[in-house]
C-alpha cells in the first residue's frame, strides 16, 4: 500500500518532529473550537510518547502514515466547511 505521506509536504512527511509539531497544532486548533484543548492536545501527546521507541521501519512507516491521515482528513474537513461543500462520514 502507498504511503499517505505523499500528500504532504515532503519536510513534513519525512520528519518526525514537525509531524509531531503540525499534530499539536492542529489538536489545538479543534480544542479551542470545541472547548477541549487540554484533552485534545494530551491525547497527541500520549500517542506520540506511547511509540516514542519504536525501532521496526515498518510500523514506524505505519504511525506516520496514521498521523499523516489525521492531519489530511481534518485538512478535508475545514476545507469542506469553508467552501461550503458536503463532509461525508465514512463508518
Amino acid at each position: 500500500m502507498p504511503s499517505l505521506q505523499t500528500s504532504l509536504p515532503p519536510e513534513l512527511a519525512n520528519n518526525v518532529v514537525r509531524l509531531y509539531r503540525e499534530c499539536l497544532r492542529r489538536a489545538k486548533f479543534i480544542g479551542k473550537q470545541q472547548h477541549n484543548t487540554e484533552l485534545v492536545v494530551g491525547m497527541v501527546r500520549q500517542q506520540f510518547k506511547k511509540h516514542m521507541n519504536e525501532t521496526d521501519p515498518e510500523k514506524i512507516q505505519k504511525l506516520k502514515d496514521d498521523a499523516a491521515r489525521g492531519l489530511i482528513n481534518h485538512m478535508l474537513f475545514e476545507s469542506a466547511k469553508l467552501t461550503g461543500g458536503k463532509v461525508s462520514q465514512r463508518s
